[in-house]
């Protein structure tokens, strides 16, 4: 029986009419504003598509003179961010805790070549012989993650997959205990970004201090500072009043990153524009407690060079130091330029990148400035485009020929599936929210064939019975995880 043509179109046109109300929405970052408002003016020409961000908070740091400004909402339909919202700041932690390293070699507490075992109880094995002036440039050989077990590696993806806590569980024994079971790699001496080097070096300088390690970056970095409104949140009583929410650059919120192993790598660190650019001002006269950790010492390749957690970057004849950092939800920059005594803060609340906005606001042009897709990025417009057509073809097909009931109805439930799939973990910040729509015209266009065929075919057919029912079944399981994952 053929299809019909005109029926066909219009189940496409239909699906796609109902999708095209639902179709992803990324943020963007909106009119909103507060603090100086010359500087808010100066960071929107600053950002060169606004798509993919939802809030910003930005300071700018020129001698004595602290210029701060809000932009865009704190959460979705929420309210604006001002200075002094706290936002997840991820990897800039770890220079705060080179500069705990530099604080207590200049006491005499430590020394840079000390071994981690000598100063951390509980690490035994290889990782013990490495040393902290390893691990604070990252040159420890060891892995960026230390996982542990396939059942940690596949809950690492979950969070990863539903923008959840990855560090969910991962208290300061549990970062020590895998140290034991850790060997350094054949990289050991070259620069290889470790989160679970920087988070044993804390941990190692926490207990020679004899306190938890959101005491000691407190007590040693922070006080001095006057920086009252950044902190480390081991659970989540201790998150910040008012703060920002984190989401993806294709909108789906992000659960806060909680884990008080991994605190000195930046897991649960909060601070605010206002705080950074105290922290910024005291790096660039020198005074900083720690300040020395800034010093290059390594090369990090690429025209950087490296010192106790902090980069320093050559863009011709300028050298920037710097950190960023990335949770869930959240991106942020640090940088500043000694020699032209300018600093800078960016901090966002979705995964889009703000390094390219802090390079322009420090008057670095070309390459590095230019914004590019990460590998993030291409991944996640991958899985947008797979999803979102990938469920409709597959029906198109076995409507086509398909040979049995089963076949059929399987692949109309992951023509569904696929489009949520999609939805959710697509970036949509890369790839165009229209074309979702046309994926699921393709999916309704593909019921016509299906429902056509549906009296004439049998059950089952050709494997044997027990074979299809088991990959049906099969089938229907990767179906409903693939739900929970869309819900969650």
């Amino acid at each position: 029986m053929r299809t019909p043509i005109v029926l066909t179109v219009a189940a496409g046109l239909a699906a796609a009419a109902v999708a095209a109300v639902l179709k992803p929405e990324p943020p963007q970052l909106g009119p909103q504003q507060t603090g100086d408002a010359d500087l808010a003016a100066t960071v929107r020409a600053a950002v060169d598509d606004p798509e993919g961000l939802r809030g910003l908070a930005v300071a700018v740091i020129e001698g004595d003179r602290i210029r701060v400004a809000g932009l865009g909402e704190r959460a979705r339909g929420g309210p604006v961010v001002e200075p002094g919202t706290p936002f997840e700041i991820g990897s800039i932690a770890k220079p705060l805790t080179g500069m705990l390293l530099a604080r207590q070699v200049a006491a005499g507490a430590v020394g840079p070549d000390d071994r981690l075992a000598a100063v951390l109880p509980g690490v035994t094995g290889p990782a013990g012989e490495v040393t902290l002036a390893e691990l604070a440039s990252h040159r420890a050989g060891l892995p960026r993650l230390a996982l542990g077990s396939a059942g940690a590696m596949v809950r690492t993806w979950w969070a990863a997959s539903t923008a959840g806590n990855a560090y969910a569980g991962y208290d300061v024994d549990r970062v020590v205990a895998a140290a034991g079971s850790t060997e350094p790699g054949g990289d050991r001496g070259t620069v290889s970004y470790s989160n679970f080097g920087a988070a044993l070096l804390g941990q190692a300088l926490a207990a020679r201090a004899g306190v938890g390690y959101p005491e000691l970056v407190r007590r040693d970095v922070l006080s001095p500072l006057g920086m009252t409104g950044t902190l480390a949140a081991t659970d989540a009583g201790h998150l910040p009043p008012r703060r920002a929410e984190g989401a993806t650059a294709a909108g789906r919120s992000a659960d806060p990153w909680l884990g008080a192993g991994y605190a000195p790598a930046g897991v649960g660190i909060w601070s605010t524009a206002e705080d950074l650019a105290r922290l910024t001002a005291a790096m660039l006269a020198g005074t900083a407690p720690g300040a020395d950790a800034a010093t290059p010492r390594f090369d990090a390749g690429d025209d950087r060079r490296i010192g106790y957690g902090w980069f320093t970057s050559r863009h011709g004849d300028r050298e920037i130091v710097w950190h960023n950092g990335g949770t869930g939800g959240f991106r942020a920059y640090l940088g500043f330029d000694r020699a032209a005594g300018r600093g800078v803060v960016v901090l966002g609340n979705t995964t889009r990148d703000v390094d390219p906005i802090g390079l322009r606001l420090l008057d670095v042009r070309g390459d590095a400035a230019d914004e590019s897709t990460g590998l993030d990025g291409w991944i996640g417009a991958a899985l947008a485009l797979a999803f979102t057509f990938l469920g409709g073809l597959s029906l198109w097909s076995t409507a086509r020929g398909g040979q049995d009931r089963v076949t059929v109805l399987s692949d109309a439930t992951w023509a569904v599936v696929s489009l949520g799939l999609g939805h959710r973990l697509g970036d949509w910040s890369v790839v165009p929210g229209w074309i979702w729509p046309l994926g699921a015209a393709l999916a309704g266009a593909a019921v016509v064939p299906a429902v056509q065929r549906w009296r004439g075919l049998p059950l089952v057919a050709g494997a044997p019975p027990w074979r299809r029912w088991t990959g049906a079944a099969l089938s229907a399981a990767f179906a409903a995880l693939a739900v929970v994952v869309i819900a969650a």
